[in-house]
């Protein structure tokens, strides 16, 4: 019998479906005695590891999905090439701002966010500046045309979460789910994907070097800097802190208005910081300088370019992925950035009273094309993070469609609308009241960290259609596995050697 034309691409998406249906097998097939004991397990140790989520000065210890999703280094390999591309693009965006009033109509700054760029952006920071970020994503890990599907909702930035988040969540799937899954499948062969916090302090190490803060074989000394005292939120940079001083790392957490400028030098509690990382945007920090705190050392550190992310983390609106796809804007691109935009990133625009292109690049007024499209489009804020306010046009009423465009159009930059994306569903097993185990459907949302290292990747879960840990949806482990034999249809398979 002879094989048909399978590529390698539907080769390996049929492996993938192979890998994942395999991990799905295992996980129903387990009695769920077991499958309790499993879950308590994993939640313990989530709140041991510090897998935590601050509400309102409460803990919550953040869900982790017991069953992780699989994928192979090929994937992990283009998921890091397109993602690093696309945060390249995101980078140039200061300079794009400063010189082209369009940019500024799409990516809006408020007045104060516009001064401290201003103030703080020299020629230097075109050269060379730093920005870690993630990039939320759909994709189905399993299709034979994954490429396709993948499609890049959001950027952010700055604070972007997970840095200790996924590679503890991953930590715990390794520990204590993968060798029950080794009773049942020895055969199967699951690894870690690189370590995010490695990922992390490799790139504020090399920061230094560039900027000549790193003096010889020593670490430079790092500040993270977020709201210390705050009590909402992951306490990511805290636990961060004390892993890092475990690997013999100089490094501290400070909250803004505990940083000291003195002598052209940046000093928290005496010891002299040469590179920062921030969870905290601009627009929070011009805020507070309006309200009288002292911010010359956070504007040091950006006017010397000490600061990672740099200014150009503030520019994670989603309409900078009007920029990506608005042919208008093609001239500050090359021909492979055009062509990843084009295959992964959704047709983004600011919502506001105006012609422009709809995603067959015709020209359209824009109000009336988001009237026509509601089953094709969301609504969602330009800035804001969380999942929050997000309306998704198949589940909306026509009403209130009709007012959120109102909204929108009463405050111009401040929403967006984009093309709708299918969010994949995966199956996942839990426990039922009675003690049985169900398969539930939960929609998957990715994030990816890119830096020049590798990528490190955020699984969420939710059955809600709009997923984020914020919203009490779940972390997903997504570990790497080794192929299997070569996997073709089985209805192209020899039945045997002798088979011709």
């Amino acid at each position: 019998m002879v094989a048909p034309n399978v590529t390698s691409a539907d080769e390996r998406g049929l492996r993938g479906v192979s890998l994942d249906s395999r991990l799905r097998q295992i996980f129903f097939a387990m009695p769920p005695e077991k499958l309790a004991a499993l879950a308590q397990r994993v939640r313990d140790e989530a709140t041991r590891r510090e897998l935590v989520y601050f509400r309102d000065g409460a803990q919550e210890t953040i869900n982790v999905m017991l069953r992780p999703a699989g994928i192979f280094a090929e994937q992990l390999n283009y998921f890091h090439y397109v993602a690093l591309t696309l945060v390249g693009a995101l980078k140039r965006m200061p300079e794009l701002y400063l010189k082209d009033f369009n940019i500024r109509e799409v990516v809006p700054l408020e007045e104060d966010e516009a001064k401290w760029l201003w103030d703080t952006w020299g020629a230097s920071h075109n050269q060379f500046h730093t920005v870690f970020g993630r990039l939320d994503a759909i994709v189905n890990l399993t299709a034979s045309i994954w490429k396709r599907t993948l499609k890049f909702i959001e950027p952010n930035l700055v604070g972007v979460g997970g840095i200790h988040l996924i590679p503890t969540a991953e930590g715990i799937i390794r520990d204590i789910i993968v060798p029950a899954l080794h009773e049942s499948a020895p055969e199967l062969d699951l690894e870690l994907s690189q370590d995010l916090r490695d990922l992390f302090i490799l790139e504020l190490v090399d920061h230094a070097e560039a900027i000549g803060r790193k003096r010889g074989d020593k670490n430079p000394t790092i500040c993270l800097i977020d709201p210390k005292y705050s009590g909402d939120g992951p306490n990511e940079l805290e636990t961060l802190t004390h892993y890092y001083r475990a690997h013999g790392y100089d490094i501290y957490h400070a909250d803004p208005v505990e940083l000291v400028l003195r002598n052209n030098e940046i000093y928290y509690e005496g010891h002299l910081i040469d590179v920062a990382y921030r969870d905290y945007e601009v627009r929070d920090l011009a805020e507070m300088e309006t309200a009288g705190e002292n911010m010359r050392p956070i504007k040091h550190l950006f006017r010397q370019n000490q600061m990672v992310s740099s200014l150009a983390g503030d520019f994670d609106h989603k309409s900078c992925f009007e920029v990506f796809t608005d042919p208008r804007f093609d001239q500050y691109f090359s021909m492979d950035e055009r062509a990843i935009f084009r295959q992964h990133v959704l047709w983004t625009r600011n919502l506001t009273a105006r012609r422009t292109t709809d995603p067959h690049n015709q020209i359209i007024d824009l109000l009336e094309y988001a009237r026509k499209n509601r089953e094709a489009l969301v609504i969602k804020p330009n800035r804001s993070y969380g999942g929050e306010n997000v309306l998704i046009g198949p589940s909306a009423t026509d009403g209130e469609w009709e007012d959120a465009i109102e909204r929108a159009v009463k405050e111009p930059g401040a929403w967006v609308t984009q093309e709708v994306a299918d969010i994949t569903v995966y199956e996942f097993p839990v426990l039922g009241e009675n003690g049985s185990v169900q398969a539930a459907p939960f929609y998957v949302v990715v994030g990816f960290a890119p830096t020049k290292y590798g990528v490190a990747v955020l699984g969420r879960a939710s059955q809600k259609q709009v997923v984020n840990v914020a919203q009490r949806g779940g972390m997903l482990a997504i570990l790497v596995g080794r192929h299997t034999p070569r996997v073709l249809p089985p209805m192209y398979a020899t039945k045997a050697s002798g088979d011709k």
